[in-house]
């Protein structure tokens, strides 16, 4: 399963769409803010988290750091998106524990590009 919460209803939906497409017959579950996220990997077994790192509410950073502080903090992948490319937030992230940083695609098709890589990287082992 994958949760992809974002800031913005479009880069979900065009997100999801790819991936739907991409990845086949994985279920994907959709958090509109950090606290629906967590509430959906409390809920479910969840294989790969893909969140915005500006989300409302609870930030991508700061539901980062809870994912983080369970039991097995580094069981799940979690995959950040941000329209920022400044070197000091992307590192932050990477401190704080993501396993991959990807800047928002400016065209819709780059979405595409953006699935793919993600199947190769995070979804193409069995799981544990």
């Amino acid at each position: 399963m994958t949760t992809a919460p974002a800031d913005r209803d479009d880069d979900r939906y065009f997100l999801r769409r790819v991936m739907e497409s991409i990845i086949g017959d994985s279920e994907i579950l959709e958090a509109k803010n950090g606290e629906e996220a967590l509430d959906l990997l409390g809920r479910h077994l969840i294989q790969l988290v893909i969140m915005d790192m500006n989300m409302p509410g609870l930030s991508g950073l700061e539901t980062l750091a809870f994912i983080r502080s369970q039991n097995q903090p580094f069981s799940i992948p979690v995959v950040m998106l941000s329209t920022s490319d400044q070197p000091d937030l992307i590192a932050l992230a990477y401190a704080k524990g993501i396993n991959s940083f990807i800047k928002k695609p400016v065209r819709v098709g780059e979405y595409d590009q953006i699935a793919s890589a993600i199947k190769v990287c995070f979804l193409s082992l069995p799981l544990a």
